[in-house]
């Protein structure tokens, strides 16, 4: 049995008007933390590069476990391995605090020319369909922002990574303020 959209979506948006004091403060405080990382960028770059690397750790953790747990599976050997290269990939970017951020700019770097690119290819290829053009942009934007990150190099790894973060969650936290804006502002249906 399916659950209908409108009353799916008419719960929703009576959790969040019931709770959108919360969502304001969650959304400010993501605010805050972006205009910091953005301020200080190096200092944003480090925070979301020990974060990453914590992931990886908690990550290779529970891989080895698993892969102890499943010892007679043929691929235990593999399993284990991918846990291991897990643990110390996340212990060297989680406790070595400036090491890897130019490794980690080159691959974002990297990222955002191959995104753009693509993006690019698949906008002419919407054409002449609706929206083919935003498409278009934002390849274009990933691409250009790419290039951008590369041609400053070594530089950009001091900037890149928390300025990048900084304005994630600046959107993401007035993503949450409009969302509670939008739920004060609306009557619930009976």
């Amino acid at each position: 049995m399916t659950d209908n959209p409108m009353t799916a979506a008419s719960g929703v948006r009576e959790i969040i008007a019931k709770h959108k004091t919360w969502f304001t403060v969650l959304g400010v405080c993501l605010i805050i933390l972006g205009i910091l990382a953005i301020i200080f960028p190096l200092l944003g770059t480090i925070v979301a590069k020990t974060f990453l690397g914590w992931l990886f750790l908690i990550g290779g953790i529970v891989q080895v476990v698993h892969a102890f747990s499943t010892a007679k599976w043929s691929a235990f050997f593999f399993n284990l391995l991918v846990g291991v290269l897990y643990i110390v990939v996340g212990a060297w970017l989680a406790f070595l605090p400036l090491a890897g951020i130019l490794t980690l700019t080159i691959l974002l770097s990297a990222m955002f020319i191959v995104q753009g690119v693509l993006e690019i290819a698949m906008g002419f290829r919407l054409r002449p369909n609706s929206g083919w053009g935003w498409v278009l942009v934002a390849g274009i934007l990933a691409l250009v922002v790419g290039v951008l990150i590369f041609l400053e190099l070594p530089g950009s790894a001091a900037w890149a990574i928390g300025l990048l973060a900084g304005i994630n969650l600046i959107s993401s936290g007035w993503a949450y303020v409009f969302m509670a804006m939008a739920a004060g502002k609306e009557t619930p249906t009976t």
